[in-house]
Protein backbone atom coordinates (compact mmCIF):
# COMPACT_ATOMS: atom_id res chain seq x y z
CA UNK A 1 0.00 0.00 0.00
CA UNK A 2 1.39 3.34 -1.16
CA UNK A 3 0.08 6.63 1.17
CA UNK A 4 0.52 9.93 -0.07
CA UNK A 5 2.24 12.09 3.49
CA UNK A 6 1.23 15.57 3.10
CA UNK A 7 3.54 17.95 5.39
CA UNK A 8 2.72 21.08 6.43
CA UNK A 9 5.56 23.77 6.24
CA UNK A 10 4.84 24.57 9.90
CA UNK A 11 5.18 20.23 10.69
CA UNK A 12 8.91 19.61 10.37
CA UNK A 13 9.26 17.48 12.87
CA UNK A 14 10.22 13.76 13.16
CA UNK A 15 7.43 12.56 15.53
CA UNK A 16 4.64 14.35 13.82
CA UNK A 17 2.35 12.12 13.45
CA UNK A 18 1.95 12.37 9.36
CA UNK A 19 5.73 10.15 8.93
CA UNK A 20 4.74 7.50 11.67
CA UNK A 21 5.12 4.00 10.51
CA UNK A 22 6.32 5.09 6.92
CA UNK A 23 6.48 1.98 4.54
CA UNK A 24 9.42 1.99 1.64
CA UNK A 25 6.39 2.69 -0.85
CA UNK A 26 5.13 5.81 0.85
CA UNK A 27 5.77 9.39 -0.25
CA UNK A 28 6.41 12.38 1.80
CA UNK A 29 4.87 15.69 -0.54
CA UNK A 30 5.86 19.15 0.49
CA UNK A 31 4.97 22.41 -1.28
CA UNK A 32 6.09 25.80 -1.33
CA UNK A 33 2.57 27.43 -2.27
CA UNK A 34 1.57 31.27 -2.78
CA UNK A 35 -1.72 30.69 -1.02
CA UNK A 36 0.40 30.31 2.14
CA UNK A 37 2.96 32.62 1.62
CA UNK A 38 0.56 35.82 0.80
CA UNK A 39 -2.58 35.45 2.62
CA UNK A 40 -0.85 37.52 4.92
CA UNK A 41 2.26 40.16 3.94
CA UNK A 42 5.05 38.09 5.36
CA UNK A 43 8.22 39.40 6.63
CA UNK A 44 11.20 38.69 3.79
CA UNK A 45 13.21 37.00 7.32
CA UNK A 46 10.19 35.19 8.23
CA UNK A 47 9.64 33.72 4.26
CA UNK A 48 13.36 32.70 4.43
CA UNK A 49 13.14 31.20 7.51
CA UNK A 50 9.92 28.75 6.86
CA UNK A 51 11.41 27.50 3.10
CA UNK A 52 14.92 27.23 4.15
CA UNK A 53 13.77 25.27 7.17
CA UNK A 54 11.45 23.12 5.06
CA UNK A 55 14.15 22.60 2.45
CA UNK A 56 16.51 21.58 4.56
CA UNK A 57 13.86 19.27 6.14
CA UNK A 58 13.15 17.31 3.35
CA UNK A 59 17.18 17.13 2.61
CA UNK A 60 17.11 15.27 6.33
CA UNK A 61 14.48 12.99 5.31
CA UNK A 62 15.87 12.33 1.95
CA UNK A 63 19.17 11.25 3.78
CA UNK A 64 17.24 8.87 6.06
CA UNK A 65 16.11 7.19 3.11
CA UNK A 66 12.49 8.51 2.38
CA UNK A 67 11.24 9.22 -0.78
CA UNK A 68 9.94 12.57 -0.86
CA UNK A 69 8.66 15.18 -3.50
CA UNK A 70 9.55 18.79 -2.79
CA UNK A 71 7.84 21.44 -4.80
CA UNK A 72 9.56 24.76 -4.87
CA UNK A 73 7.93 28.68 -5.20
CA UNK A 74 9.57 28.53 -8.49
CA UNK A 75 8.69 25.25 -9.97
CA UNK A 76 6.71 26.17 -13.33
CA UNK A 77 4.29 23.35 -12.26
CA UNK A 78 3.36 24.67 -8.93
CA UNK A 79 -0.54 25.25 -8.80
CA UNK A 80 0.45 27.32 -5.31
CA UNK A 81 -2.27 26.13 -3.12
CA UNK A 82 -2.27 23.16 -0.65
CA UNK A 83 -5.05 21.23 -1.18
CA UNK A 84 -4.16 21.37 -5.66
CA UNK A 85 -0.77 20.13 -4.94
CA UNK A 86 -2.11 16.75 -3.24
CA UNK A 87 -4.85 16.56 -6.14
CA UNK A 88 -2.48 16.84 -8.96
CA UNK A 89 0.23 14.61 -7.11
CA UNK A 90 -2.91 11.51 -6.90
CA UNK A 91 -3.32 12.00 -10.13
CA UNK A 92 0.29 11.36 -11.01
CA UNK A 93 1.17 8.90 -8.38
CA UNK A 94 -2.03 6.85 -7.83
CA UNK A 95 -1.76 6.30 -4.03
CA UNK A 96 -4.00 4.39 -2.39
CA UNK A 97 -4.63 6.77 0.74
CA UNK A 98 -3.38 10.20 1.81
CA UNK A 99 -1.99 11.00 5.47
CA UNK A 100 -1.56 14.59 6.87
CA UNK A 101 -1.95 16.12 10.51
CA UNK A 102 -4.10 18.72 11.08
CA UNK A 103 -3.18 22.06 10.51
CA UNK A 104 -2.58 24.47 13.40
CA UNK A 105 -4.78 26.96 11.83
CA UNK A 106 -8.75 27.08 11.27
CA UNK A 107 -8.23 28.34 7.69
CA UNK A 108 -6.57 25.40 6.59
CA UNK A 109 -7.89 23.10 8.87
CA UNK A 110 -11.50 23.66 7.42
CA UNK A 111 -9.98 22.56 3.98
CA UNK A 112 -7.75 19.63 4.80
CA UNK A 113 -11.16 18.46 6.76
CA UNK A 114 -12.87 18.80 3.13
CA UNK A 115 -10.75 16.45 1.55
CA UNK A 116 -12.34 13.55 2.09
CA UNK A 117 -15.43 14.31 0.39
CA UNK A 118 -13.39 15.63 -2.24
CA UNK A 119 -10.52 13.01 -3.23
CA UNK A 120 -11.86 9.91 -4.49
CA UNK A 121 -9.29 7.41 -2.13
CA UNK A 122 -9.27 7.39 1.78
CA UNK A 123 -8.17 10.54 3.59
CA UNK A 124 -6.36 9.67 7.17
CA UNK A 125 -6.46 13.15 9.23
CA UNK A 126 -4.69 12.77 12.48
CA UNK A 127 -4.84 15.35 15.54
CA UNK A 128 -1.30 17.07 16.48
CA UNK A 129 0.11 15.37 19.05
CA UNK A 130 3.36 17.17 19.32
CA UNK A 131 1.09 19.81 21.95
CA UNK A 132 1.10 19.26 25.58
CA UNK A 133 -2.56 19.65 26.09
CA UNK A 134 -5.01 18.64 23.26
CA UNK A 135 -8.39 20.15 22.06
CA UNK A 136 -10.31 17.74 24.17
CA UNK A 137 -8.34 18.24 27.16
CA UNK A 138 -8.40 22.26 27.11
CA UNK A 139 -12.21 21.96 26.46
CA UNK A 140 -12.66 19.51 29.49
CA UNK A 141 -10.50 21.64 31.62
CA UNK A 142 -12.66 25.19 30.60
CA UNK A 143 -16.36 23.39 30.65
CA UNK A 144 -18.49 24.91 33.40
CA UNK A 145 -15.60 27.95 34.13
CA UNK A 146 -16.72 31.20 34.31
CA UNK A 147 -13.64 32.60 33.64
CA UNK A 148 -10.47 30.53 31.86
CA UNK A 149 -7.44 31.87 33.59
CA UNK A 150 -4.19 30.94 32.25
CA UNK A 151 -3.16 30.42 35.82
CA UNK A 152 -5.22 28.00 37.13
CA UNK A 153 -4.84 25.75 33.60
CA UNK A 154 -0.99 26.01 34.11
CA UNK A 155 -0.92 24.82 37.57
CA UNK A 156 -2.81 21.36 36.26
CA UNK A 157 0.01 21.00 33.45
CA UNK A 158 2.42 21.45 36.01
CA UNK A 159 0.46 18.54 38.29
CA UNK A 160 -0.27 16.15 35.12
CA UNK A 161 3.35 16.93 33.16
CA UNK A 162 5.42 16.60 37.12
CA UNK A 163 7.07 19.87 36.06
CA UNK A 164 8.84 22.06 38.39
CA UNK A 165 6.92 19.85 41.39
CA UNK A 166 7.89 18.58 45.22
CA UNK A 167 5.51 16.02 45.68
CA UNK A 168 2.11 17.29 45.50
CA UNK A 169 3.55 20.88 45.98
CA UNK A 170 5.23 23.25 43.26
CA UNK A 171 8.96 23.67 43.95
CA UNK A 172 9.91 26.34 46.55
CA UNK A 173 6.84 26.53 47.61
CA UNK A 174 5.06 29.52 44.94
CA UNK A 175 3.43 28.39 41.81
CA UNK A 176 4.29 31.79 39.84
CA UNK A 177 7.52 33.60 40.60
CA UNK A 178 6.08 36.80 38.74
CA UNK A 179 6.96 39.46 40.89
CA UNK A 180 10.50 38.47 41.06
CA UNK A 181 10.37 39.24 36.88
CA UNK A 182 9.83 42.98 36.57
CA UNK A 183 13.51 44.40 37.61
CA UNK A 184 14.14 47.26 34.91
CA UNK A 185 17.10 47.26 33.14
CA UNK A 186 20.08 48.15 35.19
CA UNK A 187 22.95 50.58 33.97
CA UNK A 188 25.65 48.17 32.38
CA UNK A 189 23.37 45.92 31.59
CA UNK A 190 24.67 43.93 27.89
CA UNK A 191 22.95 40.73 27.64
CA UNK A 192 24.65 37.85 25.84
CA UNK A 193 24.38 37.98 22.05
CA UNK A 194 21.66 35.55 20.22
CA UNK A 195 22.89 32.27 18.79
CA UNK A 196 23.64 32.80 14.99
CA UNK A 197 23.66 30.45 12.43
CA UNK A 198 25.55 30.96 9.09
CA UNK A 199 23.43 30.74 6.18
CA UNK A 200 24.74 28.18 3.73
CA UNK A 201 23.98 27.63 0.07
CA UNK A 202 20.10 26.14 0.54
CA UNK A 203 19.13 28.82 2.57
CA UNK A 204 21.25 31.47 0.18
CA UNK A 205 18.93 30.44 -2.63
CA UNK A 206 16.18 30.68 -0.78
CA UNK A 207 17.22 34.12 0.21
CA UNK A 208 17.24 35.05 -3.49
CA UNK A 209 14.38 33.60 -4.21
CA UNK A 210 12.47 35.41 -1.25
CA UNK A 211 13.93 39.16 -2.03
CA UNK A 212 12.95 38.57 -6.22
CA UNK A 213 9.16 37.40 -5.71
CA UNK A 214 8.42 39.55 -2.48
CA UNK A 215 9.95 43.08 -2.75
CA UNK A 216 7.77 44.82 -0.83
CA UNK A 217 7.24 42.77 1.65
CA UNK A 218 8.74 44.27 5.15
CA UNK A 219 12.46 44.15 5.99
CA UNK A 220 15.06 42.05 4.19
CA UNK A 221 17.00 38.95 3.96
CA UNK A 222 20.38 40.46 5.01
CA UNK A 223 21.93 39.59 8.07
CA UNK A 224 19.96 36.32 8.39
CA UNK A 225 21.26 34.04 10.80
CA UNK A 226 17.87 32.03 11.72
CA UNK A 227 18.86 28.03 12.80
CA UNK A 228 16.95 26.20 9.77
CA UNK A 229 17.56 22.51 11.21
CA UNK A 230 16.98 21.01 14.47
CA UNK A 231 20.65 20.61 15.21
CA UNK A 232 20.28 24.19 15.35
CA UNK A 233 18.10 25.09 16.94
CA UNK A 234 18.88 22.84 19.25
CA UNK A 235 21.99 24.64 19.98
CA UNK A 236 20.29 27.62 20.06
CA UNK A 237 18.00 26.10 23.36
CA UNK A 238 21.39 24.84 24.69
CA UNK A 239 23.04 28.34 24.40
CA UNK A 240 19.92 30.31 26.17
CA UNK A 241 20.24 27.64 28.84
CA UNK A 242 23.86 28.25 29.66
CA UNK A 243 23.99 31.53 28.72
CA UNK A 244 20.85 33.99 29.11
CA UNK A 245 18.90 32.03 31.04
CA UNK A 246 19.48 32.83 34.84
CA UNK A 247 18.67 36.37 34.29
CA UNK A 248 16.24 35.67 31.99
CA UNK A 249 13.43 35.86 34.95
CA UNK A 250 14.87 39.39 35.97
CA UNK A 251 14.75 41.27 33.15
CA UNK A 252 12.55 39.41 31.21
CA UNK A 253 10.22 42.79 31.13
CA UNK A 254 13.23 44.95 31.19
CA UNK A 255 13.88 47.02 27.14
CA UNK A 256 17.24 48.50 26.40
CA UNK A 257 17.55 50.57 23.21
CA UNK A 258 20.34 49.10 21.78
CA UNK A 259 19.46 45.52 22.95
CA UNK A 260 16.65 44.37 21.30
CA UNK A 261 17.23 40.85 22.11
CA UNK A 262 17.69 40.68 25.65
CA UNK A 263 17.29 37.69 27.94
CA UNK A 264 14.80 36.01 25.95
CA UNK A 265 15.82 32.53 24.76
CA UNK A 266 14.26 33.40 20.86
CA UNK A 267 13.29 29.51 20.67
CA UNK A 268 9.45 30.56 19.68
CA UNK A 269 10.03 30.05 16.03
CA UNK A 270 11.49 26.33 16.13
CA UNK A 271 9.27 25.78 18.42
CA UNK A 272 6.06 26.37 16.59
CA UNK A 273 7.34 24.86 13.11
CA UNK A 274 8.33 21.71 15.03
CA UNK A 275 12.16 21.75 15.30
CA UNK A 276 12.21 21.95 18.72
CA UNK A 277 9.29 20.00 21.19
CA UNK A 278 8.28 21.88 24.05
CA UNK A 279 8.71 19.23 26.43
CA UNK A 280 12.85 19.39 25.47
CA UNK A 281 12.84 23.39 25.81
CA UNK A 282 10.69 22.57 29.58
CA UNK A 283 13.37 19.41 31.07
CA UNK A 284 16.39 21.64 30.01
CA UNK A 285 15.52 24.37 31.98
CA UNK A 286 14.15 22.48 34.57
CA UNK A 287 17.58 20.47 34.76
CA UNK A 288 19.40 24.00 34.71
CA UNK A 289 17.99 24.57 38.14
CA UNK A 290 18.65 21.18 39.96
CA UNK A 291 21.89 21.84 38.51
CA UNK A 292 21.86 24.57 40.43
CA UNK A 293 23.11 27.11 36.98
CA UNK A 294 19.68 28.66 37.13
CA UNK A 295 17.49 30.26 39.76
CA UNK A 296 13.91 29.22 40.51
CA UNK A 297 12.06 32.26 39.46
CA UNK A 298 14.14 32.37 36.01
CA UNK A 299 13.38 28.79 35.06
CA UNK A 300 9.76 28.77 36.26
CA UNK A 301 9.05 31.97 34.52
CA UNK A 302 10.68 30.13 31.05
CA UNK A 303 8.56 26.98 32.21
CA UNK A 304 5.52 29.21 32.12
CA UNK A 305 5.88 30.65 28.95
CA UNK A 306 5.75 27.10 27.23
CA UNK A 307 3.36 24.72 29.67
CA UNK A 308 1.37 27.42 30.60
CA UNK A 309 0.46 30.20 28.19
CA UNK A 310 1.67 28.60 24.61
CA UNK A 311 -0.48 25.65 25.32
CA UNK A 312 -3.13 28.00 27.02
CA UNK A 313 -3.28 30.15 24.29
CA UNK A 314 -3.85 27.38 21.68
CA UNK A 315 -6.72 25.71 23.83
CA UNK A 316 -8.48 29.25 23.73
CA UNK A 317 -7.88 29.49 19.71
CA UNK A 318 -9.69 26.14 18.80
CA UNK A 319 -12.29 26.69 21.72
CA UNK A 320 -13.56 30.03 20.55
CA UNK A 321 -12.86 29.99 16.61
CA UNK A 322 -14.48 31.04 14.18
CA UNK A 323 -16.21 33.55 16.02
CA UNK A 324 -13.06 35.08 17.88
CA UNK A 325 -11.28 36.28 14.54
CA UNK A 326 -14.11 39.01 14.33
CA UNK A 327 -14.57 39.97 18.22
CA UNK A 328 -14.12 43.83 19.07
CA UNK A 329 -15.52 44.45 22.15
CA UNK A 330 -14.52 47.48 22.77
CA UNK A 331 -15.69 48.79 19.09
CA UNK A 332 -12.18 49.96 17.40
CA UNK A 333 -12.01 50.79 14.18
CA UNK A 334 -8.92 53.30 13.90
CA UNK A 335 -7.04 52.20 10.89
CA UNK A 336 -3.23 51.08 11.40
CA UNK A 337 -0.87 53.68 11.10
CA UNK A 338 1.89 53.58 8.81
CA UNK A 339 4.47 53.84 10.99
CA UNK A 340 3.96 50.07 11.84
CA UNK A 341 5.41 49.49 8.15
CA UNK A 342 8.10 52.04 8.24
CA UNK A 343 8.97 53.07 12.05
CA UNK A 344 8.85 56.87 10.91
CA UNK A 345 7.32 58.41 14.10
CA UNK A 346 8.51 61.20 16.68
CA UNK A 347 7.66 58.15 19.69
CA UNK A 348 11.17 56.57 20.42
CA UNK A 349 9.56 53.83 22.30
CA UNK A 350 7.62 52.98 18.65
CA UNK A 351 10.65 53.39 16.74
CA UNK A 352 13.31 51.31 18.16
CA UNK A 353 10.31 48.27 18.23
CA UNK A 354 9.05 48.48 15.03
CA UNK A 355 12.48 48.93 14.15
CA UNK A 356 13.35 45.71 15.48
CA UNK A 357 10.74 44.55 13.77
CA UNK A 358 11.78 45.52 10.22
CA UNK A 359 15.57 44.39 11.14
CA UNK A 360 15.13 40.97 12.55
CA UNK A 361 11.42 40.09 12.51
CA UNK A 362 11.65 40.04 16.29
CA UNK A 363 10.32 41.90 18.94
CA UNK A 364 10.44 40.65 22.63
CA UNK A 365 7.01 40.04 24.01
CA UNK A 366 7.01 43.21 26.28
CA UNK A 367 8.13 45.26 23.43
CA UNK A 368 4.70 43.82 21.45
CA UNK A 369 2.59 43.91 24.31
CA UNK A 370 3.05 46.84 25.88
CA UNK A 371 4.82 49.30 23.34
CA UNK A 372 3.38 48.11 19.88
CA UNK A 373 0.03 46.81 21.54
CA UNK A 374 -0.61 49.05 23.86
CA UNK A 375 -0.22 52.09 21.41
CA UNK A 376 -2.98 49.46 19.15
CA UNK A 377 -5.37 49.55 22.48
CA UNK A 378 -5.24 53.35 23.46
CA UNK A 379 -5.66 54.57 19.96
CA UNK A 380 -8.48 52.41 19.36
CA UNK A 381 -6.80 50.29 16.40
CA UNK A 382 -9.50 47.69 14.61
CA UNK A 383 -8.63 44.92 15.69
CA UNK A 384 -8.84 43.31 11.83
CA UNK A 385 -5.94 45.36 11.21
CA UNK A 386 -3.70 44.86 14.53
CA UNK A 387 -4.23 41.29 13.63
CA UNK A 388 -3.19 41.05 10.37
CA UNK A 389 -0.08 43.02 11.19
CA UNK A 390 1.47 40.69 13.74
CA UNK A 391 0.70 37.71 11.99
CA UNK A 392 2.91 38.98 8.98
CA UNK A 393 5.93 40.53 10.42
CA UNK A 394 7.33 37.96 13.34
CA UNK A 395 9.03 34.84 12.30
CA UNK A 396 7.34 33.35 14.83
CA UNK A 397 3.81 34.22 14.36
CA UNK A 398 0.98 31.36 12.90
CA UNK A 399 -2.22 32.86 14.07
CA UNK A 400 -3.08 29.82 16.41
CA UNK A 401 -0.70 31.62 18.71
CA UNK A 402 -0.65 35.57 17.36
CA UNK A 403 -4.78 35.86 17.17
CA UNK A 404 -5.27 35.30 21.42
CA UNK A 405 -2.60 37.09 22.38
CA UNK A 406 -3.27 39.88 20.24
CA UNK A 407 -7.26 39.56 20.34
CA UNK A 408 -7.22 38.94 23.81
CA UNK A 409 -3.84 39.95 25.87
CA UNK A 410 -3.39 42.76 23.84
CA UNK A 411 -6.53 44.60 22.58
CA UNK A 412 -9.12 42.90 24.90
CA UNK A 413 -10.90 42.73 21.84
CA UNK A 414 -12.54 39.11 23.63
CA UNK A 415 -14.02 41.47 26.24
CA UNK A 416 -11.92 39.75 28.92
CA UNK A 417 -11.93 35.89 28.19
CA UNK A 418 -8.46 35.71 27.96
CA UNK A 419 -6.94 38.71 30.37
CA UNK A 420 -9.03 39.91 33.78
CA UNK A 421 -8.27 43.34 32.19
CA UNK A 422 -6.93 45.70 29.44
CA UNK A 423 -3.19 46.01 29.32
CA UNK A 424 -3.09 49.53 29.57
CA UNK A 425 -0.42 51.68 30.59
CA UNK A 426 1.00 55.50 30.45
CA UNK A 427 4.30 56.39 29.69
CA UNK A 428 5.61 56.11 33.24
CA UNK A 429 5.71 52.58 32.54
CA UNK A 430 7.81 52.73 29.44
CA UNK A 431 9.84 54.70 31.09
CA UNK A 432 10.49 52.58 33.99
CA UNK A 433 11.36 49.65 32.30
CA UNK A 434 13.35 50.79 29.23
CA UNK A 435 15.69 53.62 28.50
CA UNK A 436 13.74 54.64 25.21
CA UNK A 437 12.05 58.22 26.90
CA UNK A 438 15.91 59.33 26.91
CA UNK A 439 16.26 59.37 23.31
CA UNK A 440 12.39 60.94 22.69
CA UNK A 441 11.56 64.57 21.57
CA UNK A 442 8.58 63.73 23.81
CA UNK A 443 8.90 64.36 27.29
CA UNK A 444 7.26 60.89 29.37
CA UNK A 445 6.67 63.89 32.61
CA UNK A 446 4.53 65.86 30.68
CA UNK A 447 1.35 65.02 30.97
CA UNK A 448 -0.43 67.26 28.61
CA UNK A 449 0.74 69.99 25.86
CA UNK A 450 2.34 69.61 22.38
CA UNK A 451 5.67 68.30 24.16
CA UNK A 452 3.69 65.30 26.59
CA UNK A 453 4.47 61.86 25.94
CA UNK A 454 1.51 60.86 24.04
CA UNK A 455 0.90 57.58 25.55
CA UNK A 456 -0.29 59.82 28.76
CA UNK A 457 -3.36 61.45 27.22
CA UNK A 458 -4.03 58.59 25.34
CA UNK A 459 -4.04 56.46 28.08
CA UNK A 460 -6.82 58.27 30.25
CA UNK A 461 -8.64 59.06 26.50
CA UNK A 462 -8.67 54.92 26.49
CA UNK A 463 -10.52 55.17 29.53
CA UNK A 464 -12.96 57.89 29.09
CA UNK A 465 -14.06 56.77 25.79
CA UNK A 466 -14.40 52.99 26.99
CA UNK A 467 -16.25 53.68 30.14
CA UNK A 468 -19.26 51.76 29.63
CA UNK A 469 -17.24 48.80 29.15
CA UNK A 470 -14.37 49.08 31.80
CA UNK A 471 -15.76 50.83 34.48
CA UNK A 472 -17.36 47.97 36.33
CA UNK A 473 -14.15 46.08 36.12
CA UNK A 474 -12.92 45.50 39.57
CA UNK A 475 -9.53 45.52 38.33
CA UNK A 476 -9.86 49.06 36.94
CA UNK A 477 -11.25 50.57 39.99
CA UNK A 478 -8.29 53.15 40.83
CA UNK A 479 -8.05 54.60 37.19
CA UNK A 480 -11.49 55.19 37.16
CA UNK A 481 -11.81 56.76 40.37
CA UNK A 482 -8.80 59.13 39.94
CA UNK A 483 -10.66 59.91 36.42
CA UNK A 484 -13.95 60.43 38.71
CA UNK A 485 -12.28 63.38 40.27
CA UNK A 486 -10.69 64.79 37.56
CA UNK A 487 -11.53 67.94 36.46
CA UNK A 488 -13.83 68.25 33.48
CA UNK A 489 -12.08 70.71 31.55
CA UNK A 490 -8.83 68.72 32.43
CA UNK A 491 -10.80 65.72 30.67
CA UNK A 492 -11.74 68.21 27.29
CA UNK A 493 -8.65 68.59 26.78
CA UNK A 494 -7.31 65.10 26.94
CA UNK A 495 -10.16 64.18 24.26
CA UNK A 496 -8.70 67.17 22.23
CA UNK A 497 -5.57 66.57 22.04
CA UNK A 498 -5.99 62.43 22.25
CA UNK A 499 -8.33 63.66 18.96
CA UNK A 500 -5.41 66.07 17.39
CA UNK A 501 -2.83 63.73 17.75
CA UNK A 502 -4.94 60.31 16.08
CA UNK A 503 -5.96 62.39 13.63
CA UNK A 504 -2.72 62.92 12.64
CA UNK A 505 -1.37 59.80 12.30
CA UNK A 506 -3.97 59.60 9.12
Amino acid sequence: MKTLRVLLGDQLSENIATLKDMSETDIILMAEVMDEASYAKHHKKKLAFVFSAMRHFAESQRAAGRQVIYITLDDPDNSHSIRAEVERHINLLAPDRIAVTLASEYRLTQDIRSWPELFPLPVHIHDDDRFLASHQTFASWAEGRKSLRMEYFYRDMRRQHQVLMDGDKPAGGDWNYDSENRAPPKDGLHPPPPTQTAPDAITLEVMEMVERRFPDHMGSTEGFFYAVTRQDALAVLEQFINERLPDFGTYQDAMLQDEPWMYHAHVGLYLNIGLLSPMECIRAAEIAWHDGTAPLNAVEGFIRQILGWREYVRGIYWLRMPEYATSNHLDAHRGLPDFYWTAKTDMNCLQVSVQNTIDHAYAHHIQRLMILGNFALLAGIDPAAVNAWYLAVYADAYEWVEMPNVSGMTLYADGGDLASKPYAASGAYISRMSDYCKGCRYKVKEKLGKDACPFNYLYWDFLIRNADHLSGNPRMGMPYRNLAIMEDDRKARITQESTQFLDSLS
